[in-house]
């Protein structure tokens, strides 16, 4: 049975309403999910998933949570190689670099990319959150 971690930060609640949503698409296809917040994950439980989605919103000038998402993503980054894995994120300015690099950063660590990234421009609307649960669903 496939097991996924959802791991995500939120500021305004926009990325976590997406969080929720990925989590229901795991669900639906009978996997096992844990859904977490970026403070309660860390590089040691990598080995216990099968797949991962990481979730954060886009921050100051289009770069990812500093302060508890990117130091916590930073030490997985090394354990990604050949890990099934899929991103979100919501953001409120801009046009989605912030996602474009994190695409990026991530195969370049190895990982696979399960599916299209999914980003919304502040509160997820339907398609926004159908998505996410695409996505989730993607993972299984």
């Amino acid at each position: 049975m496939s097991k996924v971690a959802v791991v995500y930060w939120s500021g305004t609640g926009n990325t976590e309403a997406m969080a929720m949503a990925v989590a229901e698409g795991v669900m639906s296809k009978g996997a096992e999910v844990t859904t977490v917040t970026a403070t309660e994950f860390s590089a040691e439980q990598i080995g216990a998933y099968s797949a991962f989605a990481f979730g954060c919103p886009a921050m100051g000038s289009e770069q990812l949570e500093e302060t508890e998402f990117e130091p916590m993503f930073a030490a997985c980054e090394g354990l990604l190689n050949g890990k099934k894995i899929a991103l979100f994120g919501s953001y409120g300015w801009g046009d989605g670099e912030w996602m474009r690099s994190w695409e990026s950063r991530c195969t370049d660590d190895g990982a696979i990319l399960a599916c299209s990234s999914v980003t919304c421009n502040e509160t997820p609307d339907d398609d926004a959150l159908a998505a996410c649960r695409n996505l989730g669903a993607s993972l299984v």
